[in-house]
């Protein structure tokens, strides 16, 4: 197996005609900045949690639901919000183990780095806050502004010992003409093939009215039937939203698929207040939405996702024939794309 280490020295900030990247310290935490000047946006990244984008904001309105004052007080208490990672497996586990490659991998609850569900299952991997991640380049030109991280999966013992797929993550956040790109890169430096199901779970917010005057757009023919546990069952029905849906009427904890795609192939969701509308495109590797209103918060989750919840398993048990893997020295790219509108 070979894998490339290189030293980097990054420069603070880089300047296009129009658009500027700068890498600064908020708070004692490493930020870097994205900025648009003619659509007045501005995108802020925390590679050190989680390599989190926790502010999309134009016109100074976050888009992002992030309910903190500051970067410190979220650190001190890290919850879900913004658009965290998820993986190397996203949503629920059925078990404390997995299947890949017609093999049984077992979890170790005693490394303390698995996440859990209110049914005690295991949920998001191990990566959602994790500070392995790190700054590798942070540029703007007259196309784009740009930050790119990585995470280097297999240097970690850890996380090998979860998951012992040696692998590489590049995340790049584009920020153009308005409209932010959220850019994963996977290289599979095994002599297996890697099983895929990652995603993210970004958190979006309106300004304008509150969540029960929200109306989502739901570009899914088909609903996965769920049990009690929130695990998938391998079924399916079609699905019953009204186009637009309105929030006030449904509660929504739903994972889609069979989404519809534009010639470009990207399947777009929105959420939509009075005047203020965000719309999510993903790209086609994610073939998987999950949609969720977060009890308690002004918040809608349209959650791009390569695979339902629980695949691994799934795929063992011949319920699920999508699963996405990568072959032995072999990549995955995909992105998704956040378009604000009325801000």
């Amino acid at each position: 197996m070979k894998i490339a280490i290189a030293m980097m020295i990054l420069p603070l900030a880089a300047q296009g005609a129009n658009y500027s990247a700068r890498k600064t310290v908020v708070e004692g935490i490493e930020v870097v900045r994205l900025f648009d000047a003619e659509r007045n946006t501005q995108v802020s990244i925390a590679p050190s949690i989680g390599n989190i984008a926790y502010e999309m904001k134009v016109n100074r309105m976050n888009v992002l639901y992030f309910p903190f004052a500051g970067l410190a007080q979220w650190k001190a208490n890290l919850t879900p919000c913004a658009i965290p990672f998820l993986g190397p497996w996203a949503n629920r586990l059925d078990e404390d183990a997995y299947w890949a490659n017609g093999r049984k991998y077992i979890l170790n609850p005693s490394l303390d780095n698995l996440r859990r569900d209110q049914f005690g299952q295991s949920i998001h991997g191990m990566l959602y806050f994790s500070s392995a991640w790190k700054l590798v380049s942070v540029e703007a030109d007259a196309d784009s502004a740009r930050s790119v991280s990585r995470l280097e999966f297999w240097r970690y013992p850890d996380m090998m010992a979860q998951f012992p797929f040696a692998h590489t993550i590049t995340m790049t956040h584009r920020l153009t003409k308005g409209v932010l790109e959220v850019e994963t890169h996977i290289e599979n430096h095994s002599f297996s093939p890697m099983p895929v199901s990652i995603g993210f779970h970004p958190f979006f917010n309106l300004h304008d009215s509150p969540r029960a005057e929200w109306s989502v757009h739901i570009p899914a023919r088909q609903h996965v039937l769920l049990n009690d546990h929130m695990v998938p069952t391998g079924e399916m029905k079609h699905t019953e939203y009204a186009d637009p849906q309105a929030l006030a009427t449904v509660q929504m904890d739903d994972i889609l698929t069979d989404l519809d795609r534009g010639p470009d192939g990207r399947a777009v969701f929105w959420v939509k207040g009075k005047r203020e509308k965000i719309s999510v495109a993903f790209g086609p590797k994610y073939p998987v939405a999950v949609a969720f209103m977060p009890p308690g918060k002004e918040a809608v989750c349209l959650e791009p996702m390569t695979a339902i919840t629980n695949a691994f398993n799934l795929a063992q048990r011949g319920l699920y024939k999508s699963l996405q893997s990568i072959p032995p020295g072999g990549e995955w790219k995909e992105s998704f794309w956040i378009t604000p509108e009325g801000f």
